[in-house]
């Protein structure tokens, strides 16, 4: 629209000195006549630009992007922390979170402090000490578990900063708002694509273990009770179910070889948490020679995950746009960095249960999306991984061929 209003300038001030200059008038004449058409085309074309940044302004404002919040807000005042929980339980903190949390933050001009607790719950306490003292105006956490974490969240609000749950949720932490994916939403897909797998087969009964992920983790309580109804209304008999301490996938390991010989291999499938411990009962059924004949789930779509996919011996993995997650995080964090609780209201339109504190925290919950072989390409053209990263050796070359990953 902007460019059929400048070029109608542009053929007015092109007619108006085209009279001016066959009229018979003096030099005189002519220059006060193109002063007056460049005055005229000049208000015009300002006239143009701010009906082209209204109607830029309210597609944005229809759109609702949480990415165009956080870019909108250049120069944005005050310093953001995150503090990232490892970089074991899944390799997306430091491969995806990190990067694109610090693509948000420099896109909207806010100084940024990113670091790693590396499992450690005492690290992230000297962390959060740190960037407390160091001038955070604003802070964002993935708890290791919800005490540590609500101590930390209890200190930075005596210091007037406030925190936001990043992920996954801290119980009785009273973080100002929480950011993740509908956490019973992946559960119930993990679920449904073992239930896909198993009847695509054929088998509509059987006895399946649960790999839960940490105790201490509220996301992994929330995962199970998705794929733990999606299971057992399908008709599918639970006959194990571990939970994994931190997450540690060479406990996940021991912990599957031992129900596995406890119930004589006799399961139909794993539904497990993430593709870490999905990736450690895989293992194990490859050495009992069970690899893509026991259907397995899996979490996050990384790397691994996707490749198993890809070659048949895991059913499913959940992919959740983390780039979507982080730009949502620093939209709020932008926001409440400029002290405008109102735009971190207008984000933060869902609400999470605490079921600690009795109270529901304003949230930004988004949608998880359920990994076949067939949509692989989708995490690709997301632009979350490569195919290079992928299709890595010539039997995952042949897969994504196949797929069509390219």
């Amino acid at each position: 629209m902007s460019k059929k209003i400048i070029g109608a300038v542009a053929g007015l001030a092109a007619a108006s000195l085209l009279v001016a200059a066959c009229g018979g008038s003096t030099a005189s004449d002519a220059t006060s006549a193109a002063a007056n058409v460049a005055s005229s085309a000049a208000a015009i074309a300002s006239s143009a630009a701010a009906v082209a940044s209204s109607a830029v302004a309210a597609a944005s404002s229809a759109a609702g992007s949480a990415a165009s919040a956080a870019g909108s807000a250049a120069a944005a005042g005050g310093k953001a922390c995150v503090i990232l929980p490892d970089a074991a339980s899944s390799a997306r903190w430091e491969t995806a979170d990190r990067p694109f949390l610090e693509e948000a933050f420099k896109a909207a001009g806010l100084e940024y402090d990113i670091q790693n607790a590396n499992g450690d719950k005492a690290k992230f306490a000297t962390i959060a000490d740190g960037m407390i003292a160091g001038g955070c105006t604003v802070m964002a956490v993935v708890n290791l578990d919800s005490p540590s974490a609500a101590a930390v969240i209890q200190k930075a609000d005596a210091a007037g900063i406030p925190v936001i749950d990043y992920d996954r949720l801290t119980l009785g932490g009273g973080a100002k708002y929480y950011v993740s994916f509908d956490n019973v939403a992946v559960g119930t897909a993990i679920g449904d694509g073992l239930v896909k797998c198993l009847g695509d087969a054929g088998t509509k009964t059987g006895n399946v273990a649960l790999l839960n992920g940490s105790p201490t983790d509220n996301n992994a309580t929330l995962f199970k009770q998705g794929y733990e109804k999606v299971l057992k209304d399908a008709g599918y008999t639970i006959t194990a179910d571990q939970a994994v301490p931190d997450w540690d996938n060479t406990k996940a390991g021991t912990i599957f070889e031992q129900m596995y010989t406890k119930n004589n291999g006799d399961f139909v499938a794993v539904a497990a948490a993430n593709d870490g411990l999905g990736g450690a009962a895989i293992s194990v059924l490859d050495r009992n020679g069970q690899a893509g004949k026991i259907f397995v789930s899996g979490q996050d779509a990384t790397d691994e995950g996707l490749q198993r996919v890809l070659l048949g011996t895991q059913c499913v993995t959940v992919y959740k746009a983390v780039k979507k997650e982080a730009q949502a995080a620093a939209a709020l964090m932008v926001a409440l960095a400029n002290g405008d609780t109102a735009a971190a209201d207008a984000l933060a339109t869902g609400k999470t249960a605490d079921s600690t504190s009795g109270k529901d925290v304003p949230s930004v919950l988004l949608t998880p999306q359920p990994i076949f072989p067939d949509n692989v390409k989708d995490v690709i053209a997301d632009g979350f991984t490569t195919v290079d990263k992928v299709c890595s050796t010539a039997e995952l070359k042949a897969a994504c061929a196949k797929y069509g990953v390219q």
